[in-house]
């Protein structure tokens, strides 16, 4: 008896974009304490790109590279790349004059730990993701007849679109959560002024100089010989 001819399910990606809702389209009453929109339209747009990666290599029937352009890794360096983004720019948000900057500046502990804070939210985008990874093992040998796990791997596709979508409504909570932190600090360096001794004492024999100088030009005082002779008198 002959062993059947084993044919590989064709993987069709599905569309994603109906599943990224907010991180596509957001909807907020206020606009957040640190511009975000381009870190968000950076991370739509990385994630629509390797969906489009993915169907072309679905049209060439190459499901490795299908499945590679979909991968937990490529979902989690689009993530991470958007959570640097947001931590570096929150970081300079809580920002100082620069005089004071090797004194104020956030250490690096500090940085790391609102690193840990924004990127708490992803833990429900790192667990589909895993998900996702599991199912991918199975439908990269699928054939016609395994159906189910075709339908599997797109359903974990959508799946992680929608928990990429949470994680980046989490991230923009902890970013205003981190407004409240820094309140303190950032009302400080907004009201912060540079002191005026330093131009007082500066200034201060340079005027005194000029009105002498002044008055010994308009022959107020009487010049010294030095100068005399130095402008002619």
């Amino acid at each position: 008896m002959s062993t059947p001819v084993k044919i590989p399910m064709p993987l069709r990606v599905p569309e994603l974009a109906p599943s990224l809702g907010r991180v596509l389209v957001p909807r907020r009453l206020e606009e957040p304490w640190v511009p975000l929109d381009d870190i968000r339209e950076e991370l739509a747009t990385r994630v629509m790109e390797i969906g489009g990666e993915a169907r072309a290599a679905a049209g060439r029937d190459e499901r490795d590279k299908v499945l590679e352009a979909l991968s937990r890794r490529a979902w989690l360096a689009a993530w991470d790349a958007a959570v640097r983004r947001v931590v570096d720019r929150a970081a300079r948000r809580v920002r100082t004059p620069r005089r004071r900057r090797r004194r104020l500046l956030l250490a690096g502990s500090e940085k790391r730990a609102i690193a840990a804070r924004l990127a708490a939210g992803g833990e429900t985008l790192v667990a589909a993701l895993d998900a996702l990874d599991a199912v991918a093992g199975r439908v990269r040998d699928a054939s016609v007849l395994d159906k189910g796990a075709h339908a599997d791997w797109q359903e974990a596709l959508r799946t992680a679109a929608r928990r990429l979508e949470a994680a980046w409504l989490a991230l923009e909570t902890q970013v205003e959560d981190e407004r409240r932190e820094w309140a303190a600090e950032i009302d400080a360096v907004a009201h912060w002024r540079p002191p005026l001794w330093p131009l007082i004492a500066l200034w201060t024999p340079v005027a005194v100089l000029l009105v002498w100088l002044g008055f010994v030009l308009g022959g107020y005082l009487p010049a010294p010989s030095w100068l005399a002779a130095w402008l002619g008198f």
